[in-house]
């Protein structure tokens, strides 16, 4: 006879508790990053008033280009803070892990690295490919 594979429906809060540390500490890096971006897509440091016109055109060019991209990395950067907070209401819930398609867990090693995470990496490669997801 064959003995049956153990099923593991969740992380242990041991587990869990690990995947938070990990999410406390991007939270605290993302959130540093955010006031960076912020602080730079506010501040008008480039005082133009001592540059020729044609130089004075380029550098506002350049300037209003820079502040776009703080803008959009700041919006990214604030996308990024709402996930890792979801991310820690799943640990609480203990629903942290687990794959929203197809039910299974998350391997640990994407977790780590992706601590948001809420596909398996098979999961999103078909759900970007369209195609039905079996659940297991």
């Amino acid at each position: 006879m064959s003995e049956a594979k153990k099923v593991v429906k969740r992380y242990s809060d041991e587990e869990l508790n690990e995947f938070k540390a990990i999410i406390d500490e991007k939270l605290v890096k993302a959130r540093e990053n955010l006031a960076m971006l912020l602080e730079a897509a506010s501040n008008d440091a480039n005082d133009l008033g001592d540059t020729s016109p044609t130089f004075k055109v380029l550098e506002e060019a350049s300037s209003v280009q820079s502040k776009e991209e703080n803008a959009n990395m700041a919006a990214r950067q604030q996308k990024f803070i709402k996930d890792l907070e979801a991310a820690l209401i799943r640990i609480e819930n203990k629903t942290y892990g687990i794959c929203r398609i197809t039910g299974e867990l998350i391997p640990k090693e994407r977790l780590r690295l992706v601590p948001h995470a809420t596909l398996t990496v098979e999961a999103k490669n078909m759900q970007g490919q369209n195609k039905p997801i079996k659940r297991k």
